[in-house]
């Protein structure tokens, strides 16, 4: 059987409401996403919210039903249940077997550093002798197709020791983390307010065989890391400066991505007080920073 892809722009407080009575009225599955997302005006999701998925101030539904479905109806029935209207919506007709098949084509293995590579489940490794992360595409960012992801996977590989203890903060798919106990850290620990991250993030850990502490950051000790990575945007990243400065050890690295080049200046001014601290590397107009501890702070 088909289907058709059903796509509509709402208020992010309420998408969540949308999704629910979406699947409440016959879709078979839906997606939420930034609306303004890969724009200047992207919106960072809320780091101190207790659920991440409807901070954006626009979101992006995108419903998926069986062919022949009466999609006015859907969306009037859904929009009754939670008081709403969909208002203008676009429509995708999707053939029958060929929806799994495109969406998967979309991914293919891809080489983040020198020694790793992101590999969706469904695909052969590339280099079977490289250090291959199993990551699937899914509700949690993180799967290595973005710049910013890169970046922090290129430094992990690069400057991480041996041993070393690791904060991954805003850990999505878990990807960092994951990259992170395979490339030899000894304690590893990724932090999201995300539930969906978090499950995500443990199915991950365990597919890739890695021993990896993933929760919420109100259940984190008050432990310090030899590294902390923060992989979000600039907003909350400024937001979180004493925050994540704090949880940094004495000689210990801060890694900070998500940042376009046009924020770096005020980001390396903010976190300077606690950190000697620089742009580490650039890509595709994203940068990511990175930083050492200064003594003085300590």
């Amino acid at each position: 059987m088909g289907l058709v892809a059903v796509r509509f722009d709402t208020a992010g407080a309420i998408a969540e409401d949308w999704a629910d009575a979406l699947l409440g009225v016959g879709a078979i599955a839906v997606d939420v996403a930034d609306a303004r997302v890969d724009t200047m005006i992207e919106t960072a999701l809320d780091p101190q919210a207790e659920m991440a998925l409807c901070r954006w101030e626009r979101a992006r539904i995108t419903a998926l039903f069986p062919a022949g479905a009466d999609i006015d109806a859907a969306l009037t029935g859904a929009g009754a249940a939670i008081g709403r209207i969909a208002g203008s919506h676009d429509l995708e007709t999707i053939p029958e077997d060929d929806w799994v098949r495109r969406t998967r084509d979309q991914f293919m293995p891809i080489r983040a550093s020198e020694r790793v590579w992101v590999v969706p489940s469904w695909r052969e490794p590339v280099d079977a002798s490289a250090l291959n992360i199993e990551i699937d595409p899914g509700l949690a960012f993180g799967t290595g197709s973005h710049p910013s992801t890169r970046l922090c996977l290129q430094w992990l590989d690069a400057n991480l020791e041996q041993g070393a203890s690791m904060l991954d903060y805003g850990c999505g798919s878990g990807i960092l983390a994951i990259a992170a106990a395979r490339l030899g850290a000894g304690s590893v620990v990724g932090v999201d307010v995300d539930d969906q991250a978090l499950r995500t993030s443990r199915e991950n850990a365990r597919r890739n065989r890695v021993k990896a502490r993933f929760m919420h950051p109100r259940s984190l000790s008050s432990s310090a890391f030899d590294v902390v990575v923060a992989n979000i945007l600039a907003g909350p990243l400024g937001q979180l400066a004493t925050r994540l400065a704090r949880r940094v050890a004495m000689d210990g690295h801060i890694v900070l991505s998500g940042i376009l080049e046009t924020q770096a200046e005020a980001l390396v001014s903010t976190y300077a007080r606690w950190f000697n601290i620089d742009v580490w590397a650039r890509e595709e107009g994203w940068v990511a920073l990175a930083g050492s501890r200064k003594h003085e702070h300590g």
